[in-house]
């Protein structure tokens, strides 16, 4: 239970977690194949963008 007045924490790390999850949920349900390929779910999850992304820092 949340303490009372207000002062929740929020944890980024678990709340982009879920954002993935959701993701994943609404590309599972949207497909028309019985899985979503691995491809397809680093696309949801824009692995590719991180990879390119990582790599330019570099």
């Amino acid at each position: 239970m949340a303490p009372v007045g207000g002062t929740a924490v929020q944890d980024h790390v678990a709340l982009a977690e879920i954002e993935l999850c959701g993701e994943l949920i609404i590309a599972a349900s949207a497909a028309h194949e019985e899985r979503l390929s691995l491809e397809s779910i680093d696309a949801v999850l824009k692995v590719a963008e991180e990879r390119n992304a990582s790599a330019s820092r570099r």
